[in-house]
């Protein structure tokens, strides 16, 4: 056993509101007390999180982190995407609470909960630094350097309306580039276009990306994105 075990404790409107949705996602709650002060407790498999009652707690602004790091976080992501499809109808990926997208290949997601705390899944021993910071390599056009910007603004900051503005500046310029270079940002640009709500710029999107020239292999090679945004 170690000698020392750091916890987060995150804030919450309520129990009652919080620890329900937790419970979906198949964690079991071991502790709960409503005075002298609100607290408790959640446990999946060996982590946990404590949360206690703040008043005034706005769940649309807070900024609550953890990090939680798993062995096998695709597996993870799929198990809490199902969870969330039976328990709600759907997997959001805006609004509270949500779960971000998962990529092959990625390493980490999000999950927001209803108080607005974001607990991030990061795959154990993962070296993702190189990962975030691939739009600073040399020698990219500049869709390709947009494609990476904004999968790092996505992916490891959360930030999709950022991400769709890159995306936007990039493919608004002619640009003599690898027409599945653009196919990739059309794509990334249509997901996100889903997940900020916008469905009619996600279609225009979809029809543009149908009348590049693209191969079978490249279609191919787009398969799994392509079907992020149907």
């Amino acid at each position: 056993m170690p000698d020392a075990i750091t916890i987060p404790c995150l804030p919450c409107v309520s129990l009652e509101e919080t620890f329900p949705f937790y419970e979906m996602l198949g964690f079991e709650v071991t502790y709960r007390q409503k005075a002298p002060n609100v607290y408790g407790v959640v446990r999946r498999g060996d982590y946990e999180l404590h949360f206690f009652g703040l008043k005034g707690l706005e769940p649309k602004a807070a900024f609550s982190t953890c990090l939680v790091l798993v062995s096998d976080v695709e597996g993870l992501h799929q198990t809490f995407a199902d969870a969330m499809r039976r328990g709600l109808g759907k997997v959001p990926t805006a609004g509270l609470p949500r779960i971000s997208r998962m990529k092959p290949g990625q390493t980490r997601f999000t999950v927001t909960d209803p108080a607005g705390n974001s607990v991030i899944f990061i795959k154990r021993g993962a070296e993702d630094q190189a990962a975030s910071e691939e739009y600073k390599k040399p020698g990219q056009t500049r869709l390709q350097r947009a494609i990476n910007l904004a999968a790092r603004l996505r992916d490891y900051k959360g930030d999709d309306a950022a991400a769709a503005k890159a995306l936007d500046a990039a493919l608004a310029r002619p640009d003599p580039a690898d027409p599945f270079d653009r196919a990739r940002a059309l794509v990334a640009r249509a997901e996100l276009a889903m997940a900020l709500g916008d469905h009619q710029h996600a279609i225009r999107l979809r029809a543009e990306l149908e009348t590049l020239s693209l191969s079978e292999t490249d279609r191919e090679r787009l398969r799994d994105e392509l079907l992020i945004t149907e």
